[in-house]
């Protein structure tokens, strides 16, 4: 038993779905909130056994466990622990609260898919836990099916999923036929830069290209997270990405690195492409969650600039952005939940008062319209009057994603920026921050919609619960000390080293 304490992390979280399965069907309904106590406390739990980073192979090197996989499981650990502090309201609703279950062992079972990724020594382990992260992630997307054009948002993921796996399967065929093995260790002798195995790297990196959202892959992702619940369209931009970047450097820097110029020539031309379009896009939105996927696809080009350096280095640059894009963007989503949810009740409240919903109900078309208004910007007109707290948490985390110093986001953007330009890209780096200079710009229009922008009736007052108020201010000390910790850097700079 002793020999598999390596793979402690992937043991554990299957146990921890078995016990929420099991209180789930036990547990006499409705039980959302004992749910979220059990979930978040078998979090906790899992985060604090596999602090220590641990190391081992196992199955003949199909799973390859390293103190830098470790590092990253923890964190991926630690951001759905937010997300599920977030999801508490939202999954106390009337409509969703008897899913409380599903929700959570759906959750938890990407989350171990993501777990086979990062520490796959194979293709073939590689490709499990892509689709076990994949396939149930549709379900999460397609959770509120009634609504909020989610079971659409559900199908053009899975749709798109299944287009980018295709792609990705015929890539790893072309690499078996012209290297006779699956194991990523065995490959590199192989690996000769043959135009078979570079059409076989470049149909792998376009099914990578989806999952990050890459340009040109990245059409499905404004309308996923638009019509995905918020929690999930969170979870889907922080975590989901971060474990994709990862496995994405491990397999380039292990596989293909006797190709490296010519997979550095197409990272690129993506990264420039993905940056530029995405921010070009943004600034044109007002619905904020569309808004938030255009800056998780030109977030997935900064981290590019860390897969792209492919060395120690780019390592640990690429670790601590996803360390600090995962506080920063969860502390924007906790706070467009929080809106969305009392912006619709008080549109709801209005409507009811005035008369126009006397059998006190919206129709499908009507509760469409009044989410979207509650998730467009106009939505945080004058915000700071009467909900201060919530404005401050939202605005240092736009200035984190943009790079604002002293905030953690200017460190990390800082540092991916050196690994690249160290390893002689720095035309690359060069117009990554002329794009930053713009981003600036649509990032700030939410601070002005906050704080400027007139409004004679803001969204009233309210409060929070008391967890999404603690994840949010886990958030914001991440915001702030991650960036004024050395420490955390240099911790990560020496288990990447390992």
């Amino acid at each position: 038993m002793f020999q598999f304490i390596p793979m402690q992390a992937e043991i554990s979280m299957a146990l921890m779905i078995v016990i929420i399965l099991i209180a789930d069907l036990v547990m006499k309904a409705p039980h959302n909130k004992t749910l979220q106590t059990i979930a978040c406390t078998l979090m906790v739990i899992q985060l604090i056994m596999n602090i220590e980073p641990s190391a081992g192979e196992f199955f003949g090197g199909m799973y390859h466990c390293t103190p830098v996989t470790s590092v990253v499981k923890t964190i991926l650990t630690a951001g759905t622990l937010l997300v599920f502090l977030q999801a508490g309201e939202w999954i106390s609703a009337p409509d969703t609260r008897h899913k409380a279950g599903e929700f959570y062992v759906i959750t938890l079972s990407t989350l171990l898919g993501m777990y086979f990724m990062v520490s796959a020594g194979s293709f073939i382990m590689f490709y499990v836990g892509l689709e076990l992260a994949s396939i149930p992630m549709a379900c999460l997307i397609a959770f509120d099916k009634w609504k909020h054009h989610s079971a659409e948002a559900g199908a053009k993921f899975i749709l798109n999923s299944m287009f980018s796996s295709g792609l990705m399967l015929y890539g790893l065929s072309l690499i078996y036929g012209t290297c006779g093995t699956t194991y990523f260790a065995d490959m590199t002798a192989s690996i000769t830069g043959t135009p078979l195995q570079i059409l076989a790297m470049v149909f792998f990196f376009a099914g990578l290209g989806f999952k990050l959202s890459l340009v040109p892959f990245h059409m499905w992702t404004p309308d996923t997270y638009q019509g995905a619940p918020t929690a999930v369209a969170g979870y889907l931009s922080v975590i989901s990405k971060g474990a994709a970047a990862f496995a994405l450097m491990s397999i380039l820097t292990k596989v293909f690195a006797p190709m490296a110029d010519r997979w550095a020539l197409m990272l690129s031309i993506v990264i420039v492409l993905t940056i530029t379009v995405a921010n070009i896009f943004a600034i044109l939105q007002d619905n904020m969650k569309r808004f938030m996927a255009y800056s998780s696809i030109s977030q997935a080009g900064y981290i590019m600039l860390a897969v792209m350096a492919g060395n120690t280095q780019g390592t640990t640059s690429l670790i601590y952005y996803i360390t600090v894009y995962i506080v920063a963007n969860l502390a924007v989503f906790g706070v467009i939940g929080a809106v969305e949810r009392h912006a619709l009740r008080t549109t709801v409240d209005a409507d009811m008062a005035e008369g126009e919903l006397p059998e006190n109900t919206l129709s499908r078309s009507e509760e469409t319209a009044a989410s979207e208004r509650a998730v467009s910007r106009s939505a945080y007109a004058g915000l700071y009057r009467t909900n201060p707290r919530l404005t401050f948490v939202m605005t240092l985390a736009m200035f984190s994603l943009a790079g604002i110093p002293p905030f953690a986001g200017f460190f990390s953007k800082f540092f991916v920026f050196a690994s690249a330009f160290n390893t002689g890209h720095w035309l690359v780096v060069f117009l990554a921050l002329v794009n930053t200079v713009i981003s600036l710009y649509y990032y700030l229009l939410v601070v002005k919609a906050m704080y400027i922008t007139p409004n004679e009736n803001p969204l009233p007052y309210f409060r929070s619960s008391w967890l999404t108020r603690i994840s949010l201010a886990v958030c914001l000390a991440g915001i702030i000390l991650l960036g004024i910790i050395s420490s955390v850097y240099g911790g990560i700079e020496t288990v990447a080293g390992m």
